[in-house]
């Protein structure tokens, strides 16, 4: 076998570095972050104050160290896949969550100012297979 560079390849091949490794679905990344957090379910995280009663350019922002969102950004695969921060707008376009799955996730009204990584990862699992009932629905209309 012979050793070329890349450049060399390009002159006798198309290369699609991007095409390598398959992009994860929804459910895997969502999977993914579950799992980071279930590896270590002891873990005290940061939650986040007032996500919904930020108006959406600031929410969008908000972050904090050592919080639920920034054990996904600490993942080489998920910023692999395209998690660009920790912020709670990044990981809300990432995971393809509404305002009102993530506020469950990382929002300081429900756990105080931390929450355990495996109450964070139940959420997130939450999250995979949400309630698709009539309430469920309304509430998503309604709040967001």
């Amino acid at each position: 076998m012979q050793h070329q560079t890349l450049k060399d390849l390009k002159a006798v091949a198309q290369v699609h570095p991007d095409l390598a490794r398959p992009v994860m679905t929804r459910r895997e990344r969502l999977e993914r972050w579950a799992g980071l957090l279930e590896s270590r379910p002891e873990r005290r995280l940061a939650t986040l104050h007032g996500t919904e009663y930020q108006a959406g350019g600031a929410r969008a922002t908000m972050r904090g160290s050592g919080s639920p969102l920034s054990v996904a950004f600490d993942d080489p695969v998920l910023r692999a896949e395209g998690l660009e921060n920790d912020s709670y707008g990044e990981a809300k376009r990432f995971f393809e969550l509404s305002d009102w799955q993530l506020h469950g996730i990382v929002c300081y009204c429900h756990f105080g100012e931390t929450v355990t990584a495996a109450t964070a990862a139940r959420h997130v699992r939450s999250a995979i297979n949400p309630r698709t009932g009539i309430f469920a629905r309304l509430r998503d209309l309604i709040i967001g």
